[in-house]
């Protein structure tokens, strides 16, 4: 099995020194793209998970929780009891923000002292800038409200994490990591098995003892060594040139982007397969990459989107890989905060690649 592989991988790889040209376009134009984005997206986002811990358990606080739930910018999806499980919420990516009133928050009212913690994930600069506003606004109006019932209003105690200065390169980037790597590698795999259709080569590979499976997998890894060379350049750009930190584990980082490069790299030989032509590869491959890009999250969090696109947008690699990569880049948690997403993408990975095997066989038949 493996010197079949070995076989197909050395093929791909004297195919690729044939034509420099578009090696050399895949090693650099991520990183011209890179460059070169200077646009940014703004919506208005709703419905922002929030993890509530209510020490106080008064009617002060239940209608305080009711203004933010009722403005529609909030939606509480659980209950804690302290700060440290806020934080795991917020770390894990279940809540983008973490709301604590503390036990004395009715009696300090009249003493000029009440106060309320706010932590929102700053890794997420769109979602953080509407969760400050809004709660800022909200709060102003229970001041009001407090004012008017001739009770001195609560100090407001916000805190930013993992982005405290709302720097918008720190969501952008990683993002944008995770959307060119994934093109790169749709690109890079698209035209594998039309084009030896087409050129009339296929007929030498089904003379071949080789199986379906056997022929992805040797047809993916050179690409899958491209795929890791764009990953380090961008990520080398993003830290030195943009001066976006890398806060976790390099290890991890790069462990699960070969995860992601390869259910990329198996997505494009599902359209290979699929296509009829070169071009209709290409076409296809540009329309799902837009596609997977916008219902992933790069520019807005998958849960401000409809029902319907969520659903779609859980076939694309990069739904899963997005939260992960910020988790890594930006956060810097580790596997125990993303297992959820990790057997997703490794679960997908399995899905894509039988996938592909089996279209070409059907293909062939």
């Amino acid at each position: 099995m493996l010197r079949r592989i070995w076989a197909i991988t050395q093929k791909e790889l004297i195919q690729l020194r044939r034509d420099p040209t578009i090696l050399i376009l895949m090693l650099f134009l991520p990183i011209i793209q890179l460059a070169l984005f200077a646009a940014a997206i703004h919506t208005d986002i709703q419905h922002i998970p929030m993890m509530v811990a209510d020490q106080s358990m008064s009617a002060a606080s239940r209608d305080y929780i009711d203004a933010l739930v009722r403005s529609d910018y909030f939606t509480i999806i659980g209950t804690a009891t302290s700060q440290d499980e806020l934080m795991a919420a917020i770390d894990s990516g279940r809540a983008s923000v973490g709301l604590l009133i503390p036990p004395d928050f009715t009696t300090k009212l009249p003493e000029r002292q009440a106060q309320v913690l706010i932590l929102i994930d700053g890794s997420d600069s769109y979602t953080t800038n509407t969760a400050y506003s809004t709660a800022n606004a909200i709060s102003e109006s229970y001041a009001v409200s407090l004012i008017r019932q001739s009770v001195t209003p609560l100090n407001l105690d916000i805190r930013i994490l993992y982005n405290p200065d709302l720097n918008q390169l720190w969501f952008l980037v990683p993002g944008l990591l995770a959307a060119l790597v994934q093109a790169i590698a749709l690109s890079l795999t698209a035209l594998a098995v039309v084009r030896e259709r087409e050129v009339g080569t296929i007929e030498a590979l089904l003379v071949t003892p080789i199986r379906p499976i056997e022929l992805m997998i040797g047809k993916t890894l050179p690409n899958l060594a491209i795929a890791l060379v764009n990953t380090t350049s961008i990520l080398l750009v993003a830290t030195q040139i943009f001066g976006v930190p890398f806060q976790g584990n390099l290890l991890l980082f790069f462990g699960l982007s070969i995860v992601f490069s390869f259910s990329g790299l198996g997505l494009g030989l599902v359209i290979s397969v699929a296509a009829q032509s070169q071009m209709q590869a290409q076409q296809l491959a540009m329309m799902l990459n837009f596609v997977g890009m916008f219902l992933a999250g790069f520019l807005f969090p998958p849960y401000a989107l409809p029902a319907p696109l969520r659903v779609i947008g859980a076939i694309f690699p990069m739904t899963y890989f997005l939260p992960i990569l910020r988790g890594i880049y930006t956060k810097g948690v580790g596997l125990s905060a993303l297992g959820g997403q990790v057997v997703a993408s490794l679960g997908l990975l399995i899905v894509i690649l039988f996938a592909a095997a089996r279209l070409f066989r059907e293909s062939l038949d």
